[in-house]
């Protein structure tokens, strides 16, 4: 049992759980309270069950959570912690189960006495699962016994009661969604195991089971190092600076600090950020610190050993940054969250704790590990110079755009619509296929920009190569938002910006070596949906004068059988230039008829990896990526 953090200060029972309002609200506006009725909504519930744990966790009263995805579709949470209070509430007459299941935002929670932190986004509590669920069971072990109760659509259908004795405590909670509210009722198990694998991670020594009753799939996560696992989780594709990262744990004011930082000798930072367990993609106060501070101690620590060639020099934020992989966790009692996706934090007070323990913590650290500290210093010296000579190209390429009547790129052939959120567009490979574009486009709304032959791979190199590519420039510059810290998402000249490539192994390796930089150096453009990958046919099938396209291997069966399989032409397309503009405008272009990917990020930790693997240095993990994955290729154009 992991030692108690004073986070759970008085003992839990009834009498602690408050109540603040009722549930009806919640079937009529779910989006309110999890954020959307889709697949990320429907995910949302477990977390919020397994979250309540976690506090338990934090708490010091649990070590072991169980998650189970059954046969019928549910979704078993179960903990060995105290047990959700089971004695009459005297204020409101019902039990503290029933109070909890039944009362939106009920539970110890919200009175620091009981936990002085915890997690879940929206902090809306099991009620919200119980009232989103077609039914719920709940099963709480305590006092020597085990209780039980059923609730359906929100209301309960038994009373609580007692089912037999138990000499464990802890509380199991099994439900399915109702069907009437979300989109979708499966769950996927790579989402939930990323977010359980990630709490592990944040939460050292607390052991979380994920059991697939569906497939037999199963994973077990309980990391003793916690963060410093964590980043060498992050960076195990890569090539480090120093082995063991500089780990930092500090408190101050209610507020803890943890942070783990590894240096690697790639070209792009990532920095992850937590809020009691919560993943702040948009950042906050907390990352302003952190990046204030570690500016700080770099300059500092380099001036007073001489390590710069002039006195007045010093380094910007950029710099510091090339190649840090970070991990920062706080646990704050009040976190105010807002930003688009409430996953920024707003606390100001949060800044100067965070940017006070960096700065200290860190500055002993390079004293005690000069080696560590010079080779860190080095690399940022060198990201300086390559950002400097970046900066030289930016600037003649923007001299040279003045002096030219139009500052976009010659081949762009631009649409007519200046308002960005009509606008589209579509990055084509090839002169070919972008002749063919521009004759299948509504130049209205479309715009048509050809690339030649493979872009660079931006993974492996440095932003000065980078801005000597033709290709990337006149991406950047017909995209209009500017890289690395000119970025500015206001200034994007199209909320569309679809990618076009061939259907096979080249139009493949363009599309991933366009998504690296899209990642890499205009990720809020992913974050913000502007991002898509067209989705062409790979068959054209005829018979006689009738016509049908086929997107996929079992789409084209289906299509044969509808048309009968004998005198049926197949033609597999490999690429755009195999169709007319009249073809293309039908399959692919039409934004009626057309197919379209949005591309998300959902999990930012892995998609760093994968690009890490596919795109980087190294080899071996490239190998190993390959066998593993090699069994799922369906169409190899060789």
């Amino acid at each position: 049992m992991p030692e108690s953090k004073d986070y759970g200060i008085e003992k839990y029972d009834v009498e602690a759980i408050q109540v603040l309002e009722g549930l009806e609200a919640v079937r009529k506006n779910p989006a309110m309270y999890i954020g959307s009725t889709d697949e990320r909504g429907l995910h949302h519930l477990v977390y919020e069950i397994v979250d309540n744990s976690i506090d338990e966790a934090l708490a010091g009263f649990c070590d072991h959570i169980r998650v189970m995805i059954n046969k019928d579709g549910s979704v078993t949470v179960e903990d060995n912690g105290r047990g959700i209070p089971v004695s009459i509430h005297e204020k409101y007459g019902k039990s503290g189960v029933e109070l909890v299941m039944t009362t939106l935002h009920a539970g110890g929670k919200f009175d620091k006495k009981v936990y002085k932190v915890s997690g879940g986004l929206h902090g809306v509590g099991v009620s919200v699962v119980n009232a989103l669920s077609r039914w719920l069971e709940v099963r709480v072990r305590r006092d020597g016994k085990e209780f039980y109760q059923r609730y359906e659509r929100g209301k309960a259908v038994t009373p609580l009661k007692v089912v037999g004795r138990s000499e464990k405590t802890g509380t199991t909670i099994t439900f399915l969604p109702d069907d009437e509210i979300f989109e979708t009722i499966e769950f996927d198990y790579d989402t939930i195991s990323a977010r359980l694998k990630e709490l592990a991670f944040l939460n050292a020594g607390i052991k979380i089971e994920l059991i697939d009753h569906r497939s037999g799939k199963m994973d077990v996560f309980k990391f003793d190092g916690g963060l410093i696992e964590f980043i060498k989780h992050i960076n195990r594709n890569k090539k480090t600076l120093h082995d063991e990262p500089i780990y930092i744990k500090s408190k101050r004011v209610d507020v803890e600090v943890e942070i783990a930082i590894q240096y690697t000798d790639g070209f792009t930072e990532n920095i992850f950020t937590f809020v009691n367990n919560i993943n702040t993609h948009e950042g906050g106060t907390h990352l302003s610190g952190f990046k204030g501070a570690l500016t700080r101690v770099i300059n500092d620590y380099a001036k007073r050993n001489k390590l710069f060639e002039k006195e007045d020099f010093s380094l910007s934020g950029e710099d510091v940054r090339e190649g840090l992989t970070a991990v920062i966790s706080c646990k704050v009692p009040n976190p105010q969250f807002e930003g688009q996706t409430k996953t920024k934090l707003g606390n100001s007070e949060v800044k100067g704790i965070v940017e006070k323990i960096t700065y200290e913590k860190l500055s002993e650290f390079f004293e005690e590990h000069p080696d560590i500290a010079k080779k860190i210093i080095e690399k940022a010296i060198l990201a300086n110079r390559a950002r400097e000579a970046a900066r030289r190209a930016r600037e003649i390429t923007r001299r040279k755009s003045l002096l030219e009547s139009s500052s976009l790129p010659g081949k762009l052939a631009d649409c007519i619509s200046k308002d960005p959120s009509k606008s589209e567009l579509f990055i084509v490979e090839g002169d070919s296929a972008g002749g063919s574009a521009k004759q299948a486009r509504d130049k209205n709304f479309q715009a048509i920009l050809p690339l030649r032959g493979k872009i660079l791979n931006v993974e492996k190199a440095r932003m000065d190569k980078m801005l000597k590519n033709v290709e990337i420039l006149a991406l950047i510059s017909a995209i209009g938002t500017g890289i690395g810290d000119d970025f500015d998402i206001s200034n994007a000249r199209y909320h569309r910006i679809i990618l076009m490539t061939d259907a096979d192994v080249d139009g493949a390796h363009i599309r991933i070596l366009l998504l690296t930089f899209f990642f890499r150096y205009m990720r809020e453009l992913i974050e913000e949906g502007y991002l898509y990958i067209a989705q062409p046919p790979l068959y054209k099938l005829s018979k006689g004068k009738r016509v049908e396209y086929a997107y996929s291997e079992k789409e084209k069966e289906e299509k044969l059988k509808l048309l009968g399989e004998k005198g049926v032409v197949i033609q597999r397309y490999k690429g755009l230039g195999e169709m007319n503009p009249e073809q293309l405008w039908e399959t692919t272009m039409d934004p009626k008829r057309r197919k379209i990917i949005k591309v998300t990020i959902e999990d930012a930790i892995k998609a760093d990896e994968l690009f890490t693997i596919l795109m980087g240095e190294r080899v071996e993990p490239r190998k190993e990526f390959i066998k593993e994955h090699a069994r799922e290729v369906m169409n190899l154009d060789i």
